[in-house]
């Protein structure tokens, strides 16, 4: 899931006096986490044999830095993730599992698509769920300086799992940021919203998918997925509409977006709540609606344009259309990309980490940047925006 971890967490370890704790030897780093873990109240015994294979791992750094793949545009992104196969395998699971999505949709209020769209991105429905010894990962990440205060808590949820039996420390693997199973999900994740979907008495990610299923769709609900509403519509939108009003920013409800001339691209409004006009390749590329459920896919994934491709291949899997690609301007290289983030940030503009990806901060500085150059404001920047800044 590559998300965020829940902010009662971080103020928990907030006040814990071992949480800034990170970098110098590993090997005295563990040593705090054990001390830790007894501090909280584990067996003294359980923790030496919970952290007794414990390993740095490199690749997990490398694995880290290298994320290249976040910075293709929405269409490329899509193009490459959304497949004949993906698609096929996502009707034949939805007809395999109809009776565990029917108990999700009445008892969580998440369509099947979300939970399909997750799958087949994460692990190719449960094919590949990654080969990194989990608990390595976790400390490698914990002891890395740039976050611990998000993976160091994970570390004593699986420590709880494997007081449950459901985490062997030597042998557990998945993502390289520590998620486990089909529909990778963090220890913590796992034991504030772990479902035993198949009645085993236990909630076993990796080869359960009505355990993975059910736990991904209350974990979605538990982050505020509203039930039964339309999470994201594709529509066309007007030349020379107010492009400023474009992005997640400014919701307002699909009958005042009709008004500037918006229309939903097939069939009617999918819902009458406040939606926002969101254009990832600017405003001659594709265009969406997304409704409030689309904001709880950051909680998943912070990546926009990951999160665009899941919630429309969501659609896709539902029956939508395949999108209309239209015919955008061309974008910006990786190096073009960083050497507008940095002039943005020389105007005075809030662009995250200069990295190169067109992410959110980013978009947000690209609009404001094209208002104040009496630009169309629609948040995609091209090579004539960099040479004119």
């Amino acid at each position: 899931m590559h998300r965020v971890i829940f902010a009662a967490t971080a103020l928990f370890l907030a006040a814990s006096p071992a949480f800034a704790a990170c970098g110098g030897s590993f090997g005295t780093f563990v040593s705090g986490l054990k001390a830790e873990a007894v501090q909280r109240g584990h067996d003294r015994a359980t923790v030496d044999r919970f952290f007794a294979s414990v390993r740095q791992d490199p690749k997990v750094i490398r694995a880290d830095r290298a994320q290249g793949v976040f910075q293709l545009d929405f269409t490329t992104f899509a193009r490459r993730l959304i497949s004949q196969h993906r698609l096929n395998a996502g009707a034949a699971n939805a007809r395999k599992y109809d009776s565990i999505f029917d108990r999700i949709e009445a008892e969580y209020g998440v369509n099947r698509g979300v939970l399909l769209a997750f799958w087949a991105f994460e692990t190719d429905y449960g094919a590949f769920q990654g080969d990194f010894n989990t608990l390595n990962a976790l400390a490698t990440l914990a002891h890395d300086c740039r976050r611990p205060d998000l993976f160091r808590p994970q570390i004593f949820s699986a420590l709880e799992l494997y007081e449950n039996g459901d985490f062997d420390p030597a042998r557990t693997t998945g993502a390289w940021a520590g998620e486990i199973g089909m529909v990778q999900m963090l220890p913590g994740d796992i034991i504030e919203n772990g479902v035993d979907g198949d009645g085993d008495g236990h909630v076993t990610l990796k080869t359960s998918a009505p355990d993975a299923l059910m736990s991904g769709a209350r974990m979605l609900r538990h982050l505020g997925w509203r039930p039964g509403e339309p999470w994201l519509q594709e529509i066309d939108v007007p030349d020379g509409m107010d492009w400023s009003k474009t992005g997640l920013r400014t919701a307002m409800s699909p009958q005042q977006w009709q008004q500037m001339g918006v229309r939903p691209r097939s069939g009617r409004w999918l819902s009458d709540q406040p939606a926002s006009v969101i254009i990832p390749q600017g405003r001659k590329g594709p265009a969406f609606l997304a409704y409030p459920n689309f904001s709880v896919y950051f909680e998943w994934n912070q990546s926009f344009t990951y999160v665009l491709t899941a919630a429309y291949f969501a659609t896709r899997l539902e029956g939508a259309p395949v999108f209309d690609a239209g015919n955008p301007e061309p974008g910006l290289s990786d190096k073009q990309m960083i050497r507008l983030q940095r002039r943005l940030v020389a105007r005075g503009h809030d662009v995250g980490e200069v990295d190169g990806i067109l992410g959110a901060k980013t978009r947000e500085a690209v609009q404001q940047v094209q208002q104040e150059l009496g630009l169309p404001a629609d948040a995609w920047p091209t090579p004539a925006l960099l040479n004119r800044l």
